[in-house]
């Protein structure tokens, strides 16, 4: 998956502590939540993940708003699973 040219997966993950960013990289945590608006056409999926005990935002920025909303209905499936499942995911599928 790419934006711009470039690897979007996985996402940096974000975590917002008493003002001061932190962040992780890689296929860490679990997902506990997708949001990509259906009834707004968007290039964006925000993920919620689980990691270490704290939440992390990552977003994902997509070149084609069809396939993001594709790729936000697969990842939606996937609440609870790790990440690095989730990478290893197969979604030629969706193209």
């Amino acid at each position: 998956m790419i934006h711009r040219g470039s690897p979007n997966w996985p996402p940096i993950w974000t975590r917002v502590v008493e003002n001061r960013k932190k962040t992780v990289t890689g296929e860490v945590g679990v997902l506990k939540y997708v949001h990509a608006n259906p009834r707004i056409p968007a290039n964006k999926c925000f993920l919620v993940i689980e990691y270490e005990k704290e939440p992390y935002v990552g977003c994902l920025i997509f070149d084609d708003l069809s396939f993001c909303a594709q790729i936000a209905q697969v990842l939606r499936s996937q609440s609870d699973r790790p990440i690095k499942d989730i990478g290893d995911l197969d979604v030629l599928h969706t193209l």
